[in-house]
């Protein structure tokens, strides 16, 4: 996700507007820290700054995980987009099933990476719906990429998110977890 924002924020904030991405080791790791980081972050957070908290739904129940990072946040003393839909200083949001579900929304940006990759791919049943591919989103792009002659030994991830990041269009991504992300983004800087 960090390799992915770098380079995808820049594309869509305006030059003046400054952000600073904090990768964790993982969704787990995210977890463990999240509530003594928003408390600090509420000690001194100035009135117009934004924190934007991603993470990968994974299996798990995507209601539930949202409910315990609205739950961080609001015992850390900030206010959610859910609770506070105009003057939020904490959004959450997941991407679902995983990050890679938001390539797959925008396939026309796949294929100016990869471009031995059929343009057919989203029309098939299983990925018709990016935020609903069963059995792991990155390893139906991993088998997909393979296929067409790409990173045979495996998918390297942070690479991937890097140039995804500097390919994809919000205006034609067709998953809605991205257009929740995107959305969020644009709101942060409004």
């Amino acid at each position: 996700m960090e390799a992915f924002l770098r380079a995808f924020l820049p594309r869509v904030l305006d030059a003046s507007t400054t952000y600073e991405v904090h990768a964790f080791q993982g969704k787990g790791d995210l977890l463990a820290k999240l509530a003594r980081r928003l408390r600090a972050y509420a000690r001194w957070l100035p009135e117009d700054w934004r924190i934007m908290v991603i993470v990968d739904r994974d299996q798990e129940d995507c209601r539930s995980l949202k409910t315990r990072l609205e739950t961080i946040a609001a015992a850390a003393g900030l206010t959610t987009r859910s609770s506070a839909p105009g003057t939020w200083q904490v959004v959450n949001r997941i991407a679902i099933e995983e990050l890679e579900a938001w390539y797959f929304g925008d396939w026309q940006a796949v294929r100016v990476v990869y471009p031995n990759v059929p343009a057919s791919v989203p029309t098939k049943t299983a990925y018709r719906d990016s935020d609903a591919i069963r059995g792991g989103t990155w390893e139906h792009f991993e088998r997909i990429l393979k296929r067409h002659g790409y990173h045979r030994s495996g998918l390297p991830k942070t690479a991937v998110a890097r140039a995804m990041g500097a390919e994809i269009q919000p205006a034609r991504n067709r998953s809605e977890s991205f257009q929740k992300f995107h959305q969020a983004v644009i709101e942060a800087t409004c």
